[in-house]
């Protein structure tokens, strides 16, 4: 039972908060991104949970066991890095067993034929004799997660360790990462600041910001119901659009009153005791389309191009509509360019309003529990 509990967990550095009362379960299995932009307290928190930093305030349980004051070796962890750390006069295999036998009470040969199963696993027992430098960053990679695989850890922590990867092979691991957590079933907090891989790696994805967890869900969920403007805003390339707007009643309607548009919001009595207050209105890229592309009878609105962006499997429109900013997804090969004149339209259950201090107070969507995804054999 690999379990993790952090508990009102607080990191301070003199007068400066890196972490603030986070509450997080991991579940045993789970393979969990914590995902955040720069500075926002996510390695630190995953350094606490190694134990490579002290907590100031909370607790961290693992497999049920409070672990807060337990050094790093006891706490049955095992941690790859960013940068590898990886010894440049061992090679492959003398690094991948470097520090088991100060951690484990196994032998000389059992030491051997986990190297050797971790590396047929990695694919990489070919690279076993070389040393870092005649290896590439990927090769350099796998052999920092063999060495973490080799100590058949409760709990792998990874701290972005495909940030120095080129674009391609990034995609490539990342894919080798989801086979492996597979295979091994293993209890995963991975930590990056590239939203695109939280979404396609976690089982549920931890959204932090300032030190403070924002959400904590599955990735899709995450995407279609965003908690607040701060996760709308960085969950989604191109981001959501926001705008601001007045919660008005039209006509026994309930709407999002721009000033360049009216959009009625279904289900609106939800947020009918917002009317006359100023909130913000999200709708993502893809979910505005031109008006050829709607259903009859949609609300539609004129709006002008001000940036075409070609971007292959897809165009991207920045639209102008009364003073605000919308970017539009639209096919590929739309005869479409800047200064023309475009009518748009939402589509109506993919709406989000957020209140004056940032919450998510309605989504037009109905949120319903997803398939769970089969168990591996």
């Amino acid at each position: 039972m690999s379990t993790i509990t952090l508990r009102d967990l607080e990191k301070q550095y003199d007068a400066v908060s890196a972490v603030e009362g986070i509450d997080l379960d991991v579940h045993n299995g789970e393979f969990l991104v914590v995902v955040g932009p720069s500075g926002c307290g996510k390695s630190t928190t995953l350094r606490m949970i190694a134990g490579l930093e002290d907590a100031t305030d909370g607790r961290i349980a693992i497999g049920g066991e409070d672990v807060t004051d337990q050094p790093p070796k006891d706490r049955d962890i095992a941690m790859v890095f960013q940068n590898y750390a990886l010894y440049p006069h061992m090679t492959a295999a003398e690094n991948m067993k470097f520090g088991m036998r100060s951690v484990s009470e196994f032998s000389a040969d059992e030491i051997e034929a986990r190297v050797e199963d971790a590396a047929n696993t990695l694919d990489i027992t070919d690279l076993l004799g070389r040393k870092p430098e005649a290896l590439s960053g990927g090769e350099r990679q796998r052999v920092a997660i063999g060495r973490a695989l080799v100590r058949e850890p409760a709990v792998f922590l990874l701290d972005e360790p495909l940030s120095n990867l080129d674009a391609k092979l990034r995609v490539q691991m990342r894919a080798e990462l989801l086979k492996l957590h597979r295979e091994l079933d293993a209890t995963t907090v991975y930590v990056t600041h590239d939203q695109t891989e939280a979404m396609t790696l976690g089982d549920r994805v931890a959204v932090l910001n300032d030190g403070r967890l924002q959400q904590v869900a599955p990735p899709q969920q995450l995407y279609d119901f965003p908690a607040n403007r701060f996760v709308a805003g960085f969950v989604g390339e191109p981001a959501m659009n926001v705008v601001p707007v007045e919660v008005a009643r039209r006509g026994g309607s309930v709407v999002a009153d721009h000033g360049g548009f009216v959009q009625p919001l279904p289900n609106g009595d939800a947020v009918a005791d917002l009317v006359g207050q100023q909130a913000t209105f999200g709708v993502r890229p893809e979910d505005v389309s031109l008006a050829s592309n709607l259903p009859a009878g949609t609300q539609t609105f004129d709006a002008t191009v001000t940036v075409r962006e070609p971007l292959g499997d897809l165009l991207l429109l920045h639209c102008e509509v009364g003073g605000a900013e919308l970017q539009v997804k639209v096919e590929a090969r739309s005869d479409i360019y800047t200064g023309d004149s475009v009518e748009l339209g939402f589509d109506d259950e993919r709406l989000h309003l957020f209140d004056q201090s940032g919450d998510a107070v309605y989504h037009s969507a109905r949120q319903s529990t997803p398939r769970q995804p089969p168990t591996p054999e």
